[in-house]
């Protein structure tokens, strides 16, 4: 993994005196991590106004795009919800689960890498 060069000074106390030691160290970057998609699939029980309210609430989007996204899920059979960090896409999931199944819905959703 490359790095790039990093100055740091290194300070020494010797008695009374301070001694200033500059050094060069290889600093690796970091990687972003991994993005994953929460995607809804379509059924033929929970309607399309709860999709809408459940886009809304959880995946805080606006009317339209919520509105947009539930056409997509009902004319394509899924939907991409949205875009996140594997533990953030998993609560998020839970919650709309935990959501739906509170309101007697069957939807499902699943998790797949970006």
């Amino acid at each position: 993994m490359g790095g790039y060069p990093h100055s740091l000074t290194k300070y020494i106390i010797m008695g009374t005196d301070i001694i200033a030691e500059s050094t060069t160290k290889s600093v690796d970057k970091l990687k972003l991590p991994r993005k994953y998609k929460v995607i809804i699939l379509n059924d033929d029980v929970t309607p399309m106004e709860f999709v809408i309210a459940l886009l809304m609430a959880i995946f805080k989007h606006d009317q339209n795009a919520a509105t947009e996204i539930t056409l997509k899920i009902h004319n394509e059979g899924s939907a991409v919800a949205g875009i996140y960090t594997y533990e953030i896409a998993e609560q998020k999931i839970l919650e709309s689960s935990n959501l739906a199944m509170s309101n007697g819905y069957p939807l499902n959703l699943t998790i797949e890498p970006e």
